[in-house]
């Protein structure tokens, strides 16, 4: 995670290309897809479920989505993990993104589930960054996204 809001911004910037808006000009479809697999498999492992499991996303700025029961979870709510399709970024939000800003989100996640998500993240060469700063105003180069669009919706969401 960037240490801080101005690396945080400092990389979102440096991810952003006008001309690349679903996926970056290096982009490979075939490992992305190897390693969310290996996500996949290593969440349902660590919470001991079968997690929810969205790999059908076209249009769109990232790669997939994965639920983890509320059953599964310490925290007794969904988490839910969202992957990019730049930078290897990834959102990790309570019960669906855009419920709970990343203050409320600390005190509700348990430490146990945050504790897995973030390793597995790790281990995988995921970077887990904060979901707040993402609902601000999209700011990038170009005139490529709606001018109400989001910084949420330039890395994580439908185009």
């Amino acid at each position: 995670m960037p240490a801080d809001e101005a690396q945080l911004w400092q990389l979102l910037h440096s991810l952003d290309d006008p001309n690349h808006l679903e996926f970056p000009a290096n982009y490979n479809h075939q490992r992305a897809r190897a390693r969310f697999n290996q996500l996949v498999e290593r969440l349902n492992r660590d919470f001991g479920c079968q997690c929810d499991v969205d790999r059908e996303v076209q249009d769109a700025s990232f790669h997939g989505r994965i639920d983890v029961p509320a059953a599964a979870t310490a925290t007794g709510e969904r988490l839910v993990i969202v992957i990019s399709n730049f930078g290897d970024l990834a959102v990790l939000a309570v019960e669906n993104p855009g419920v709970w800003d990343d203050e409320e989100a600390a005190q509700v996640l348990h430490p146990d589930d945050t504790t897995r998500i973030r390793r597995a993240l790790d281990d995988l060469g995921y970077t887990l960054i904060p979901e707040g700063p993402l609902w601000k105003r999209y700011d990038g180069p170009g005139d490529t996204l709606a001018p109400d669009d989001t910084w949420w919706t330039r890395y994580f969401d439908y185009l």
